[in-house]
């Protein structure tokens, strides 16, 4: 992936179409997509790439206080932002839109969640009913079935995750899918560790957890009793959980059980009942990513207290709304969240709201968005680029060194199946029954994830539906799907940095290009790569050659290691092996794509800079940034990415058109020698 990603996605990345912020222009007129004032030569390439790429850039675009980063993919963030916010004011501006139009229903989502005097007089009531009917269970039957009952309504997923979807050994089959799950901080280590900022960390939650009850009429001492307990169930959680470098083996976590089978193995649950209560009703099997997680929990509903239970659900209710009531949760949810990230103020509640009608509706806002700001010449365009990068990484497969003839062969067989998907999907998603209205915000976040629990588990006994899509069309970033063997490419990536147009190949090359080879690349990275053209996880390698790949991703994996973000915090080269494997092959084929182009074989330069150069600080210029130092340190934890720093640099070092197109010289700081080079796609 490039960005973020969701338990049916394998991958994120990258794309855009309109003129945003990065484009300068000379006394001519003429675009500059590689601006000389960006960056700082009194560096050379071959010491900090990075930073003689884009040193004044970084130094003259300091973190807004709404942010938490800010970089390219940041700035056409939020330039998409605004143009939602754009397409929004247009729809609620519709004066005579009918009853069930886009328009009208994207318009009334949007008008809800700004009417913050409804909000403000509402306070807390909308989960009033929730809170009591938890306070009134009185047996841990009655506490399982509410847990369910909370996830289906739209009203938080307490202890457990739970989704429908691909069967990896069986791509054509929807099948419920159970995942360890039941904890509030972005990850265990911070309940499990004592050391750095975790006691700080740790001391905001359990003063989040008492504000919250507080504002529900809870005294404060007894809030803060019930703040340890949560904190304390939470941690044994924690506990049984498994590493984040753990969860990325897909063989470890494919544990497809009996349901009744599961049932005697952790007997504090009754699955049959439980996934009754869940609305799954024929369904005999169930995979499970960690079936040592659920045999602990089975334990814990024996010798947890059921009181404590009762105040973890009330906790999971309230934490799950705090977002959408009135200011007083709200500032405390910020509060919270601004000791993990380090935002300096809250983001505007406009951004707020057109964030979350994209990630509530996307596929209705997606419909307006892509009318005024997605071009159909940059569809045609893309899948150009797309041709043309398939037909590079083939080339590239083909003159594999290390590769066997048999593996090749698979591996090629697996390219030619990739499916690409480019802007927004053909078949649109209509929510049919989700009920929207222009006065009840809160009804309508809960609305939203109830239609969606529900549109999810009525794909079980259905073929799986390749047409779906796991981005809405504003998104700047893109995927790929092993299971669907798919990249995608939403609009809101096909904007420069990533795209233009009018740009020269160089740019478009080194910086979609690269995007669309890291999509691909994913199709063959540590994870990837055990997947067949079919998306089936079934291993189609050699023993050799796996052995050969092995080697090289244990190398790169080490490459990043050695990389240090902060003080003593490193890169986890485990961690983001199959990302960085996709920045090295993706640069790769996109360089090969370059080099059958014109410009590609050509010496001309542009604004001072070679072909090849223009390529190289293209793609250069997307990772540069400015984080905060907390959203840093937590990223280096829970992020399958690098830094952008060492994406800009960690892929170039190991290409030898780099050296050559900068003269970088041994003795500088990135020179590695030839044969240390890691070369794999």
């Amino acid at each position: 992936m490039i960005h973020n990603s969701k338990k049916t996605l394998v991958t994120l990345c990258l794309l855009g179409i309109v003129t945003v912020y990065n484009y300068s222009y000379a006394q001519t007129g003429v675009k500059k997509f590689i601006d000389p004032a960006n960056m700082d030569n009194s560096v050379t390439p071959g010491n900090d790439f990075y930073i003689y790429a884009n040193g004044t850039w970084i130094k003259n675009n300091p973190i807004p206080a709404k942010e938490t980063r800010w970089g390219s993919f940041n700035q056409l963030r939020d330039f998409n932002s605004n143009a939602v916010k754009d397409v929004l004011e247009k729809a609620m501006a519709d004066k005579n839109p009918s009853g069930d139009s886009v328009s009208r229903r994207v318009a009334d989502f949007y008008r809800a969640g700004m009417d913050s005097d409804a909000i403000e007089k509402i306070s807390f009531s909308p989960i009033k009913q929730a809170l009591q009917d938890i306070d009134a269970i009185q047996s841990e039957a009655t506490l399982l079935k509410m847990m369910a009952g909370l996830r289906i309504s739209g009203s938080g997923s307490p202890l457990y995750g739970f989704f429908v979807g691909q069967d990896r050994k069986n791509v054509e089959i929807m099948i419920p899918q159970l995942s360890q799950g039941g904890t509030t901080l972005p990850d265990r280590d911070y309940y499990l560790k004592a050391d750095g900022r975790n006691p700080q960390i740790q001391d905001a939650y359990k003063k989040y957890i008492v504000t919250l009850f507080t504002l529900t009429g809870t005294a404060k001492e007894v809030a803060e009793k019930y703040a340890v307990a949560i904190f304390e169930l939470e941690k044994k959680l924690a506990a049984a959980q498994m590493s984040r470098v753990e969860m990325r083996d897909p063989y470890k976590t494919y544990n497809k059980l009996h349901v009744d089978d599961f049932s005697k193995n952790t007997p504090g649950f009754n699955w049959r009942d439980i996934l009754a209560d869940l609305k799954i009703k024929k369904e005999d099997s169930v995979l499970v990513n960690n079936p040592a997680f659920f045999r602990e929990v089975s334990g814990l509903l024996k010798t947890i207290p059921l009181f404590d239970w009762k105040i973890y659900l009330q906790w999971n209710v309230l934490k799950s709304a705090a977002p959408y009531l009135s200011t007083p949760f709200v500032d405390a949810n910020f509060a919270f969240n601004q000791v993990l990230s380090g935002q300096r103020v809250q983001t505007p509640r406009w951004q707020r709201m057109s964030s979350l009608t994209d990630g509530s509706i996307g596929e209705l806002l997606g419909q307006l968005y892509v009318k005024d700001y997605f071009k159909p010449e940059a569809k045609a365009r893309m899948a150009e680029l797309v041709a043309n990068l398939r037909k590079a990484f083939a080339i590239r497969i083909n003159n594999l060194d290390w590769m066997s003839p048999a593996t090749k062969q698979k591996a090629l067989a697996k390219l030619a199946a990739f499916r690409p998907k480019i802007g927004y999907p053909d078949v649109w998603r209509n929510y049919d029954g989700l009920i929207i209205k222009s006065n009840t915000f809160f009804e309508n976040v809960r609305n939203v994830g109830a239609w969606n629990y529900n549109y999810m588990i009525n794909q079980l006994g259905k073929p799986v539906d390749r047409e779906r899509w796991g981005m809405t069309p504003p998104t700047v970033n893109a995927y790929y799907s092993a299971t669907l063997n798919e990249i995608v490419f939403p609009a809101g990536i096909l904007q420069f940095p990533f795209f233009d147009a009018n740009a020269d190949d160089a740019i478009n090359y080194g910086g979609i290009g690269a995007v669309i080879g890291h999509e691909m690349s994913h199709g063959f990275d540590d994870n990837g790569s055990k997947y067949d053209a079919d998306g089936t996880l079934r291993n189609w390698w050699t023993e050799e050659d796996r052995t050969k790949f092995d080697a090289k991703t244990k190398s790169l994996a080490k490459q990043y290691d050695d990389y240090t973000v902060q003080d003593t915090i490193h890169v986890n080269g485990k961690l983001t092996l199959g990302e960085n494997i996709g920045d090295l092959g993706g640069l790769n084929v996109a360089y090969e794509a370059f080099k059958m182009t014109p410009q590609g074989k050509s010496g001309k330069k542009i604004d001072g800079f070679t072909p090849d150069q223009r390529f190289f600080l293209a793609f250069a210029q997307i990772w540069r940034g400015n984080t905060l130092p907390q959203t840093e340190a937590q990223l280096i934890i829970t992020d399958t990415h690098s830094p952008g720093k060492f994406r800009s640099i960690g892929a170039p070092v190991n290409m030898d058109a780099w050296y050559k197109a900068f003269d970088v010289k041994e003795g500088e700081r990135l020179y590695k020698k030839p044969e240390d080079r890691i070369r794999i796609w």
